[in-house]
């Protein structure tokens, strides 16, 4: 949320190899150009030696994005950071895509609506004509993207350039029921963003609450995870579970699972928007507050 009247907002996030002084050296970069820290969270991954730092400060006087990216370069380079400053008040471009399920679409769609996520909607697509309706009640574009004549290639190609015209930040597959390429995998790295509708690694592949049922499990889950070649493996970034009982069906927990799914998508575009999340290997750290 910008503040009225604050100046320049900014979002600085990092990682690099744990040494002493890295918090000191950003706190002072920043309070020698007059700016106010708002938020900072730091944490030390102590089994890969890494630190992980996200700090939002503000100021009347603060340079432009590109006069702190230069002032801040030697500092970077004296503790080897991967970083990116982010302007506080520039939204991620989303763009949705979804199958026949609705749940997280609608979700998405309503919290994006009132104002209390952090994104900016540029769009849905998805191989089913299901949510033409919705989407345009949003004021927003529909692109029907179905797979012809068995062309799944084709078709992907047309939402790679759909992602590329809208100008998106982020892809977000709100229950598409499509697996993607490991082309497209690669060249949506760390931008795409997927919900699972499971407690990952557990009951992968189709009807999971079926399975679940059969299994008589106590708890049910929803997992949304970045996007990778390697199906439904790719890093964590948020899970949400339910306890069950034997009294409930499997429509009882395809309901509760949708709620779940919702939940944790919303969670994790949001922490992703507000770039809370750094990947360290095959899992991540979200540093949320």
């Amino acid at each position: 949320m910008s503040i009225p009247n604050a100046g320049h907002q900014y979002v600085l996030a990092l990682s690099c190899p744990d040494a002493t002084g890295i918090v000191a050296a950003v706190t002072a970069f920043i309070a020698a150009r007059g700016g106010t820290i708002t938020e900072a969270a730091h944490f030390v991954d102590e089994h890969c030696e890494r630190s992980f730092m996200r700090t939002s400060f503000r100021g009347d006087a603060l340079p432009d994005q590109q006069g702190l990216v230069e002032a801040f370069r030697p500092v970077a380079e004296q503790f080897r950071m991967d970083w990116q400053l982010h302007e506080a008040d520039t939204k991620c471009r989303v763009l949705i895509a979804v199958s026949r399920e609705g749940h997280c679409l609608n979700s998405l769609l309503h919290r994006w609506s009132i104002g209390v996520m952090p994104i900016d909607v540029v769009g849905v697509i998805s191989n089913h004509d299901t949510h033409r309706s919705l989407t345009e009640w949003y004021g927003l574009p529909f692109h029907h993207c179905p797979i012809e004549g068995g062309d799944k290639k084709g078709q992907e190609s047309r939402i790679l350039a759909l992602f590329e015209d809208a100008r998106a930040d982020l892809l977000v597959l709100a229950r598409y029921m499509q697996i993607l390429s490991d082309s497209a995998c690669q060249q949506l790295a760390g931008r795409c963003i997927n919900i699972h509708h499971s407690f990952l690694p557990g009951f992968k592949g189709a009807r999971p609450y079926h399975q679940a049922y059969e299994r008589g499990v106590k708890v049910i889950g929803a997992t949304a995870h970045y996007v990778t070649p390697d199906l439904d493996e790719g890093p964590i970034i948020e899970q949400g579970v339910e306890r069950v009982d034997h009294t409930m069906l499997p429509p009882d927990l395809v309901e509760i699972g949708h709620d779940l799914e919702s939940v944790v998508l919303n969670r994790a575009v949001r922490w992703h928007a507000e770039h809370r999340i750094f990947t360290a290997g095959t899992r991540t750290v979200v540093l949320r507050s």
